[in-house]
């Protein structure tokens, strides 16, 4: 394989070091929160007072396609929404690092065409 672009390389480094961090800790599917009424008839949600919650659950497709989740407990809701932020800035740099990888595969091709058609190695 030829050299890399040596100004693309810093780039990549970065990202993929920043990958590997996001990946420790990513957390796959969606946050929703709910509002709920409970079971006791006189208390004040059943009436004009506000419903309990918010109760914060994660969505998710699951491996065969059907939506499911799963609720998230107070004591670890904001570890929960770090991670699931994580997800999809561990999906924008996984794009990055594919544009950055699909460039230098192009030029790769491109010095490979320029050697064939000047003979030189």
């Amino acid at each position: 394989m030829k050299e890399p672009n040596p100004k693309l390389e810093p780039q990549r480094e970065l990202l993929l070091h920043e990958i590997q961090q996001l990946a420790r800790r990513a957390l796959f599917g969606s946050i929703s929160q709910t509002y709920r009424t409970c079971g006791n008839p006189g208390c004040r949600c059943h009436r004009d007072g506000p419903k309990h919650g918010p109760h914060l659950y994660v969505s998710y497709r699951g491996s065969k396609g059907k939506t499911t989740g799963y609720y998230v407990p107070r004591a670890i809701q904001e570890e929960v929404r770090q991670s699931v932020a994580a997800w999809h800035q561990l999906q924008d740099y996984l794009q990055q690092i594919s544009d950055l990888n699909k460039q230098r595969l192009m030029e790769i091709s491109h010095r490979k065409k320029r050697t064939f058609a000047t003979g030189s190695s």
